[in-house]
């Protein structure tokens, strides 16, 4: 199987854009800048939207696997496996700063980011630091890797 079946994402993410949503009920700044993530992502899929439709799939940084589950319901997205978050994590270099003595300090990021998936499956095309350029990032999205 390639890496999109490790992330167990289905036939419907095929024809779309997909990104990583790394984020955290908790945080401030995830929850302010939701409501144009949201925003974003219906744009892409109304039928007059020239650009690729976007998907977005939640990594948590919730603390358990039920707190992640509630989240991702309230956002009306999909997650990972939440047994699965820490690994994604350490690949592409995104945890809280809650999650340092886990994690360390190795970090690129902190939450909200995204990393945008090429068409393989877990490997990045682009990355959008969130946490540092708030919903200006999402412009930066660019219309390519299409699953």
């Amino acid at each position: 199987g390639s890496s999109k079946d490790a992330l167990g994402l289905g036939e419907d993410y095929a024809g779309k854009r997909v990104g990583l949503y790394f984020s955290a009920g908790w945080c401030p700044m995830c929850t302010r800048f939701e409501p144009s993530l949201l925003q974003f992502r219906e744009a892409t899929r109304s039928a007059d939207a020239s650009a690729t439709p976007i998907e977005l799939v939640l990594v948590s940084s919730d603390g358990s696997a039920e707190a992640a589950a509630s989240r991702a319901k309230s956002l009306g997205l999909p997650a990972v496996d939440y047994a699965m978050t820490a690994e994604l994590k350490r690949k592409f270099r995104v945890w809280s700063g809650r999650e340092r003595p886990e994690f360390g300090d190795g970090r690129r990021a902190g939450v909200p980011a995204i990393v945008v998936l090429g068409p393989e499956g877990l490997e990045e095309l682009q990355f959008l630091n969130a946490e540092s350029d708030g919903a200006k990032c999402l412009g930066d999205w660019k219309d390519e890797g299409m699953w």
